[in-house]
């Protein structure tokens, strides 16, 4: 590999894997989140087109973190290399002679998209057009359900692909089976099975269990031959887990976004029109115009009550879905901080459901001081109490909690204080991790704004309300 100039420094860590991975026809960066492969694979397909291996890049990832892509290629793709980026679903009718001169064209696609024929038939096209390809599929897990439709037609679509590269942080997220077609994407060749069932019969011994009247499942009973499926892995991927990291910074800061469904769009441009002219009289208190503001932040996070104090649940909410996929994709211990209370008892029972009564505890307004303590206790010292969920006003301050790798904010608060004194119960004496804190912020509306004010030490105020929300707003 020639000199290569870096855009930004890499890690020691990720300038291990790229030297391990940069020429590799199919290779997988199994990297926990904050660990930085979104660099590496950055890198990596700068590098491959100094060498004139690659035209275009191809980067598959989940709707909710795609875009990020966008900001992530602009902050560390090397200078040199001249590109060009296109996102889906602005590009569905572009020509397949969209290339400049010798820049690298880079396709954005959220995963989704390949669910449906209006996806799959354009990145057919641009397959046959362009022989000299890398395709990045983010988060890999997305296509581990053999079956699903997406998985089917990205396996079959990207399979004359040069070059592939599968990232995750957690590629076994509930059995050792999900890496079947994650590898196979890369190339059946690497596990050494052209056949599922083959495979399962190697690493899985299967139970029959009756579901109903002459209704029978396979489902593994136990697993076999692991440490040979372990030595397989190694051959093409590169394992790094957070904690691993000794140069990594003590907080890593991410941003998942997620799009409000069509429901929620059109009760928030609604509210948002209330609210600006409520903010527009002058005769309206402040309490009044921040109650307005309140209804616009619930509606990202999947509900909102009326005037009448009764709450209207939104049918989906893209926020608790995308919580889902960030605690699939580890292992860690996880607080999730949320204001409102509709939402601490909807998370708490989703998690409750899935991953069973023991796995999370709770503070907020309506818990004891004695069960606090209870529930600090259990998130601190039980293996099995995996998450804690908290209203960061009444949990955010004086709290240990530094079992914790991971911190979600479900939604923001307006307070500065709040904030950092919320980060402060994972990251704190004792806190021998690396501590990753996600955003979850809802495209186009007041989270952005109310987490761009938090990151610049913004305070909201009565007398800034009026100015700062109208800018928001408009």
């Amino acid at each position: 590999m020639k000199k290569y100039n870096f855009k930004t420094k890499p890690f020691d860590h990720q300038r291990k894997a790229l030297d391990l991975s940069w020429n590799k026809n199919n290779y997988a960066l199994f990297m926990e989140m904050g660990t930085g492969k979104t660099k590496v694979a950055i890198d990596n397909m700068g590098i491959l087109k100094e060498q004139n291996e690659i035209d275009l890049a191809i980067i598959i990832a989940p709707k909710s973190v795609y875009m990020n892509w966008k900001t992530e290629i602009e902050t560390h793709l090397s200078d040199e290399v001249q590109y060009e980026m296109f996102c889906w679903p602005k590009i569905k009718d572009l020509s397949t002679d969209f290339l400049l001169q010798n820049k690298l064209g880079i396709i954005l696609m959220n995963v989704e998209a390949l669910s449906h024929k209006s996806g799959v038939d354009f990145l057919k096209k641009i397959m046959i057009r362009f022989r000299n390809t890398m395709v990045i599929l983010d988060e890999s897990t997305t296509i581990k359900n053999r079956t699903a439709a997406r998985t089917k037609n990205i396996l079959k679509v990207c399979l004359q692909s040069k070059y592939k590269r599968v990232l995750t942080g957690s590629p076994v997220t509930k059995s050792p089976l999900d890496l079947y077609t994650q590898c196979e994407f890369l190339s059946p060749a690497l596990l050494g099975f052209n056949n599922y069932f083959t495979f399962r019969a190697r690493y899985a011994v299967m139970d029959q269990i009756r579901i109903g009247n002459d209704r029978y499942i396979h489902a593994p009973k136990y697993y076999i031959n692991l440490d040979e499926l372990d030595a397989k892995l190694k051959a093409f991927s590169y394992r790094v887990r957070k904690d691993d990291c000794l140069d990594l910074p003590d907080k890593i800061r991410l941003q998942h976004e997620v799009e409000l469904t069509k429901e929620q769009r059109q009760t928030y441009h609604e509210l948002k029109e209330r609210a600006l002219a409520v903010i527009n009289d002058d005769t309206v208190s402040y309490n009044n115009k921040l109650t307005e503001l309140l209804r616009l932040h619930q509606v990202t996070c999947g509900f909102v009550k009326d005037d009448a104090g009764n709450i209207h649940e939104f049918k989906d909410c893209p926020k608790m879905e995308e919580l889902l996929e960030i605690i699939e994709n580890t292992d860690a211990k996880v607080i999730i901080w949320a204001n409102y209370v509709y939402n601490i008892k909807k998370i708490m029972q989703t998690l409750e459901d899935k991953y069973g009564k023991n796995s999370t505890v709770a503070i907020y307004g309506e818990i004891t001081t004695a069960d606090r303590q209870t529930a600090v206790k259990r998130f601190q010292e039980d293996p099995q109490c995996r998450f804690f969920v908290g209203n960061p006003s009444t949990g955010g301050f004086g709290l240990t909690l530094t079992a914790a790798s991971y911190v979600v904010y479900f939604s923001n608060n307006f307070n500065l204080e709040i904030r950092q004194q919320s980060e402060d119960r994972a990251h704190r004496i004792g806190q021998k991790r690396n501590v990753t804190y996600i955003d979850l912020v809802a495209q186009k509306t007041i989270d952005k704004h109310i987490l761009k004010a938090l990151q610049g030490k913004v305070k909201l105020s009565a007398e800034t309300l009026g100015e700062t929300v109208k800018a928001w707003l408009c």
